[in-house]
């Protein structure tokens, strides 16, 4: 308890004005693309200020994996 996400500061990367926005470079930008040994993860959010309070519309998560295995496999002609 306590421990904040990972994927937290990725949403807040993603919106402008954050601290973490500013650490990544700042700009506006709806997701952030994080490379890591096993693939990459994409995070994000649509967020706005309403009544002076940040309201996410929409948040952003998605995670690939790294190739595990590259290879050739031979099948002779005659198994068709």
């Amino acid at each position: 308890m306590g421990k904040l996400h990972h994927a937290m500061m990725g949403t807040a990367a993603a919106i402008l004005g954050t601290l973490v926005n500013l650490a990544a470079g700042g700009g506006e930008r709806n997701a952030v693309t994080f490379g890591h040994p096993p693939g990459t993860l994409r995070v994000g959010a649509e967020a706005e200020i309403v009544n002076g309070q940040w309201t996410a519309a929409k948040a952003i998560m998605s995670r690939s994996a790294r190739i595990l295995m590259e290879g050739w496999v031979r099948v002779p002609g005659d198994s068709f």
